[in-house]
């Protein structure tokens, strides 16, 4: 079948209408269960030598074809949906560790993803440690021989840092060790991780991919033998799976991806232009920006910068709270990909749980914020943070 171009994949991918008696839509299959023609059929189903429906827990049509989208646009062989972004996350490190391995993670990760490395090393001692990956020395001598797992944020959440992922895959093929890195804040629009030799990426799709802040929801893509083998263990086991109408929904959310993706990222740029002329703003974080110190990286291996802007305010977490409560148009809340413009404070909201030697570390500081640039007309958001800011 013919590749087609990514804008395309995003409204035809996974799905041939005349499967589904000719629906335009992909139907929504509302069903736990699905019966057999007969007893040797079930039989044959559960064994694994017919293909076929059984239970949606185990599979459902619906989200089949959101995960069949999600392969062919992030050039993966298979993918899997999950009910969160951190139902895949822990599948997959689960999926990849046992007691006693070694997790070793970019310089910051979700402040979630943080509360799990220290849940699995409280609980089944596989430890954690953070590096920044910068150079290819670096993360050889991060590497442990207990390590099993190389977990990468990029951009890192809050921060704005990068990591070369083809220098990470790389060190991961020699060393034989997966390197899964979680794609959110760029959607498979602006970056492809597995073309560029990792592993797996992982997505909460609550954010660019559903792009509307009405869906929770995963979703992870790599080989399909790794992909199978995380089926059938810790996802059918610990059960965070898709439901069918929420796969439905970010299959309608994707099929604008393209086309938001430009008009979140144009307004980021404007809009970290102004922040970073502004005398009350102390440093701005966002790939776009020539200084930006990964400037180059960014360059490398992503179409764009994207629609996320981290920057710090000229004073304390009082400051920065105050003017977040300023702002008119801008909506606090800590989701990011949504149409609307959102702003929250890391170091009290999404990383609250690190403790705060550990924030310090990830270079998340009081007067951070991180701003999820929407969709509405730039100018109304430039004005919005000139007011609130003047008021400071």
């Amino acid at each position: 079948m013919k590749k087609h171009q990514f804008e395309t994949m995003t409204i035809h991918g996974g799905y041939r209408s005349n499967e589904f008696k000719g629906s335009l839509a992909p139907p929504i299959f509302q069903t736990s269960t699905f019966t057999f023609e007969n007893a040797e059929q079930g039989e044959r189903r559960f064994s694994g030598e017919e293909d076929g429906f059984i239970y949606s827990r185990l599979g459902n049509p619906t989200v089949a074809s959101f995960e069949q989208r999600m392969a062919q646009l992030e050039q993966a062989e298979a993918a899997l949906a999950f009910g969160s972004g951190m139902a895949a996350v822990s599948a997959i490190l689960l999926s990849l560790t046992r007691a006693g391995d070694h997790i070793l993670c970019s310089q910051g990760v979700y402040g979630c993803t943080f509360g799990l490395l220290k849940l699995m090393e409280e609980k089944y001692k596989i430890t954690h440690d953070f590096s920044s990956m910068k150079s290819r020395d670096e993360l050889l001598q991060a590497i442990r021989p207990e390590t099993t797992c190389l977990y990468i944020e990029t951009p890192i959440n809050p921060t704005m840092q990068l990591v070369d992922l083809e220098m990470a895959a790389d060190v991961g093929r020699e060393k034989g060790i997966p390197v899964v890195v979680d794609n959110t804040f760029c959607s498979p629009y602006l970056q492809n991780p597995v073309a560029l030799g990792c592993d797996i990426v992982v997505h909460s799709a609550t954010k660019y991919i559903s792009g509307h802040g009405d869906v929770i929801a995963g979703i992870a893509a790599g080989s399909k033998e790794m992909m199978a083998k995380i089926a059938q263990t810790t996802q059918k086991d610990i059960g965070g799976v898709l439901s069918p109408f929420d796969a439905w929904l970010l299959l309608r959310g994707l099929k604008t991806l393209a086309v938001r993706m430009d008009r979140h990222t144009e307004n980021a740029e404007k809009l970290a232009a102004f922040l970073c002329d502004h005398v009350k703003v102390a440093q701005v974080y966002f790939p776009g920006n020539s200084k930006h110190p990964d400037y180059r990286i960014a360059n490398k291996q992503m179409r764009k910068p994207g629609g996320l802007i981290s920057f710090e305010l000229k004073g304390d977490k009082r400051a920065a709270q105050a003017f977040m409560n300023e702002l008119q148009l801008i909506q606090i809340a800590v989701s990011l990909g949504d149409a609307e413009t959102l702003i929250q404070h890391p170091a009290t909201m999404t990383h609250a749980s690190v403790p705060p030697e550990d924030r310090v570390q990830m270079g998340i500081s009081d007067s951070l914020l991180r701003l999820s640039v929407g969709l509405e007309a730039w100018e109304d958001l430039r004005e919005d943070l000139e007011n609130a800011l003047a008021k400071i």
